[in-house]
């Protein structure tokens, strides 16, 4: 990744902001490649038609518990640009146009989550254009510049790191056209290659980050776990939930529905052996909604076939993943 210069339609304007994020060149680089993995291409796999969910299924909330919520508040609503859906003395939900996406709830629990432990590797808040992904990134290096980690470009998007005060990972990223993205049969070309956060916003920002208080349409694009075994977790997210296997890289699994690159991602990268996750801050539960309850009737039924616990309620269905993770799947 290069490092940070004046781009020639650069606005004197945004300049200073765009300069809090200089870090330099291999600096950026090894964060990426820490971030996201080393991700040298699919390897070779057979074709996974697993996969149940239709097309419109998608992610939700993600929950986390902290210790600190004011300060998360402040991250996700000041820094990211969520606005606040709804809040007690308990939690504090946060969205984007009315979507709820992070739900922050109060804990005793002061411990973080350890790298090594399954759990939260990243939620990954997608973006509807360029320019309002450079717009965040514009708020963030006016209220959490330390927080950046990395950037990378995955060929089917383009993606920037950062880690919130507790140091729960959280992607900002933005989709290339479907377009553009490759296909070979059921699996999609993923690369990582350097990606140049001040160009990005020196080339898409709009305007300063005091105009743009408020990240608009964005979405809970996926969410990626740390797991402790690569071919349980494949066992569990594709064979008994439903998704595709879209990618294979080394140490990660990628899946999703519906021919989206990825709406969940499982990596061993640091977790490698890891058993269920102890009871720390971090990751309290994540999402997943389907078309209907046809689909949650399908799911539970799976579930009890392969011996897994789960509840039904009137909202849809929790279960828990080999490591301990809730997973609430929800009909829209």
């Amino acid at each position: 990744m290069k490092s940070p210069s004046q781009h020639p339609n650069q606005r004197p304007s945004t300049r200073k902001r765009i300069l809090l994020f200089g870090i330099p060149t291999l600096a950026i680089a090894a964060a990426a490649a820490i971030t996201v993995g080393i991700i040298v291409g699919n390897q070779d796999a057979a074709p996974n038609n697993a996969g149940t969910f239709s097309d419109s299924t998608h992610m939700g909330l993600v929950e986390i518990e902290t210790a600190q919520p004011d300060r998360l508040r402040s991250f996700y609503a000041d820094a990211v640009g969520l606005t606040v859906i709804n809040e007690d003395a308990e939690s504090v939900t946060l969205g984007s146009s009315g979507e709820p996406l992070v739900r922050l709830s109060s804990s005793n629990a002061t411990s973080l989550s350890n790298p090594t432990d399954a759990g939260l590797y990243h939620s990954a808040i997608l973006f509807p254009s360029e320019a309002a992904l450079a717009d965040a990134l514009l708020r963030v290096s006016d209220h959490a510049p330390d927080s950046f980690q990395g950037s990378a470009d995955h060929a089917v998007s383009q993606a920037f790191y950062f880690g919130d005060p507790d140091g729960n990972g959280v992607e900002l990223y933005v989709d290339r056209p479907r377009d553009e993205w490759v296909w070979n049969g059921d699996q999609v070309d993923m690369t990582t290659v350097a990606l140049d956060v001040n160009e990005f916003i020196a080339q898409h920002a709009t305007s300063s980050s005091e105009s743009v208080r408020e990240a608009k349409e964005a979405a809970m694009g996926h969410v990626h776990l740390k797991v402790g075994n690569l071919a349980e977790a494949e066992a569990f997210y594709s064979g008994i939930l439903g998704f595709d296997v879209t990618s294979r890289v080394d140490g990660a699994i990628f899946y999703s529905a519906g021919g989206y690159h990825h709406h969940l991602a499982t990596n061993t990268w640091n977790s490698e052996g890891a058993g269920e996750r102890p009871a720390t801050a971090g990751l309290k539960k994540l999402s997943i909604v389907v078309e209907d309850t046809a689909e949650l009737d399908a799911v539970e039924n799976r579930l009890d076939a392969a011996g897994i616990q789960s509840t039904r309620t009137t909202d849809g269905i929790t279960t828990t993943d080999p490591w301990g993770t809730n997973i609430e799947l929800t009909a829209r």
